[in-house]
């Protein structure tokens, strides 16, 4: 079995040598990295979405790396929702830190399973679907580019498989398990999309109902990742 966690790393792209870590790069400069540098190309998630998100990771976002982007968002816009605070969006996001080793939210937390893991990198997959834009030829263009990256095969047949059948929304919403784990996978869906058409938006509010988060954790959770992307 390949390592949930690393695939989750190579879909958000952390901090690798020859690369700037953005959620997004031209398809052009993925394959060129991919085939100088199968270990560096992170962003894996940039081959799912093309052109579908205009937006990277701000530079406080990429140095943690998947798992720890994911829960470090979550946990930021948590803690603002508990304080009751608004959730305002900003212009940038303060420097973004790993949540404290104490925390549900931490990386190395025991709920922090790569089967979780593996859920989120589902929860991602699903998201990029969502409006229906990947068609046989698209897929066909998505598995190219992710068999250039050097993920390995069990990897690659697992986003094959997760590509061409229909979003098991039961299974990926039973997964998690806490609220805190809701949070991240919420978190890690809207972070693979900016969520412009109807479907996606329409996707995004079914899914955080199936969860059972409160609109207000759900406004945090907006906020905050709107203040983790920059322009592209």
């Amino acid at each position: 079995m390949f390592d949930a966690k690393k695939l989750l790393d190579q879909f958000l792209g952390s901090q690798m040598p020859g690369t700037n870590g953005s959620v997004r790069k031209g398809a052009g400069d993925v394959v060129g990295l991919a085939k100088s540098n199968p270990l560096a190309t992170g962003a894996i998630a940039a081959v799912l979405l093309g052109s579908k998100t205009g937006r990277n990771l701000a530079g406080s976002a990429v140095k943690l790396g998947g798992l720890a982007v994911i829960a470090g968002l979550g946990y930021q816009a948590y803690k603002n929702y508990q304080a009751g605070q608004a959730p305002e969006p900003t212009q940038s996001l303060p420097e973004l830190l790993p949540p404290p080793s104490d925390s549900p939210f931490s990386p190395d937390a025991a709920i922090q399973s790569e089967d979780f893991a593996l859920a989120l990198v589902r929860a991602m997959i699903a998201a990029a679907k969502a409006d229906g834009h990947i068609d046989d030829s698209e897929r066909s263009r998505i598995m190219d580019k992710v068999q250039l990256s050097g993920i390995g095969s069990e990897a690659e047949a697992f986003i094959r498989t997760e590509l061409a059948n229909p979003t098991d929304l039961d299974a990926m919403v039973s997964a998690a398990r806490t609220e805190e784990q809701k949070v991240e996978l919420y978190t890690a869906s809207r972070l693979a999309i900016d969520p412009d058409t109807r479907a996606e938006r329409g996707y995004l509010d079914m899914l955080a109902g199936r969860l059972g988060l409160a609109d207000a954790l759900v406004d945090h959770i907006e906020a905050t990742v709107s203040a983790a992307k920059v322009q592209a």
